[in-house]
């Protein structure tokens, strides 16, 4: 089968995109896995990095899925597995509305149409985010059952392809699946422009030996998942049987709440034990993301993801470790 990846260029497209690579198979039942005899990925723009290391069975597609009339082309007949995660993120997409928009709104729109076209057996995921949620009488801890109410235009777009997910399986058209994903760490490079990226530059540069502005307060709360372990939850999930999902075919990804004065005592335990010499923290809030961030909910309750197989990570020291493994130098 051919398994397609949008935006994956991007860090966690392209961590999913190697896994993959590892395991050349995805279990649709119990006890059979379908072999992935190709991988298809698509993005606007790739880095040499992203395309290093692949097998010949891995092809590259750059193209805009705003545009769409590409995809029909690369959503092949025998493709059976979607793992949607292109996107314009918060921070862009507040800048320019008619951008996310047509990425995040049309974008997925084309997709699913072009998914449509090749039928009900094939599965998406689409990766959806906790910035569906907001408002003054939003919760704290959020859950499956908390009513949507994005305050920024990257949520409404998020929210929208949920219902689209929903809405395409119900009819028959596809075999869909939405997980809303919480602030995602450590992602490797530079900072990106969303809102959260902060969460992965408190760990990044120290330990890169470089300097972090830190744009929000240290006594902000964040709902945190490691790469890893959002890897494997996105992939458990395309490998969920349907009637275990339903007619709700979204789910909220458990994740952990911590403070980011905690964040930074757990970097700093495991600079002591790795003997890393950190990079300065400066605080230098920002009104405008300290705004956003503010408006996302603190933690999740992940208890219907967590029963179909879907994980939180052991600890935040954990994650790091993860991290120092494969991505530092030192």
């Amino acid at each position: 089968m051919n398994v397609v990846i949008t935006g994956a260029g991007g860090f966690l497209g392209n961590q999913i995109a190697r896994e993959l690579s590892k395991r050349r198979a995805l279990r649709f039942s119990p006890g059979t896995s379908k072999f992935i005899n190709s991988l298809t990925l698509i993005d606007k723009t790739f880095g040499p990095a992203a395309k290093t290391g692949f097998a010949p069975f891995v092809s590259f597609a750059e193209t805009d899925v705003g545009e769409g009339d590409s995809l029909r082309s690369l959503i092949r007949p025998d493709t059976s597995a979607v793992f949607h995660l292109a996107a314009m993120v918060s921070g862009d997409g507040e800048k320019n509305f008619d951008g996310c928009m047509q990425t995040n709104l049309d974008g997925t729109r084309a997709l699913l149409e072009a998914c449509r076209a090749i039928g009900p057996q094939l599965r998406l995921v689409f990766a959806s985010s906790l910035a569906v949620f907001g408002g003054r009488n939003m919760p704290a801890v959020v859950s499956d059952d908390t009513k949507l109410l994005p305050q920024t235009t990257y949520g409404v777009t998020k929210a929208i392809g949920e219902l689209l997910i929903n809405d395409y399986s119900r009819r028959g058209f596809i075999d869909g699946r939405a997980a809303r994903l919480p602030t995602i760490f450590i992602r490797p490079g530079h900072p990106n422009a969303a809102a959260s990226s902060f969460a992965s530059s408190l760990f990044r540069e120290p330990l890169a030996g470089a300097q972090c502005r830190l744009p929000v307060l240290r006594s902000q709360a964040v709902p945190l998942l490691g790469y890893r372990r959002v890897v494997d939850n996105l992939i458990t999930l395309m490998e969920c049987d349907s009637a275990e999902l339903g007619d709700d075919r979204v789910v909220t990804l458990p994740s952990t709440r911590y403070l980011v004065t905690d964040m930074i005592a757990s970097l700093n335990r495991v600079a002591d034990r790795k003997n890393i010499r950190l990079g300065p923290i400066l605080d230098q809030p920002d009104k405008s993301i300290i705004k956003i961030v503010e408006g996302w909910p603190v933690g999740t309750e992940a208890s219907r993801a967590k029963a179909l197989g879907l994980k939180a990570d052991d600890s935040v020291e954990q994650v790091i470790e993860d991290y120092c493994a494969d991505f530092l130098t030192l």
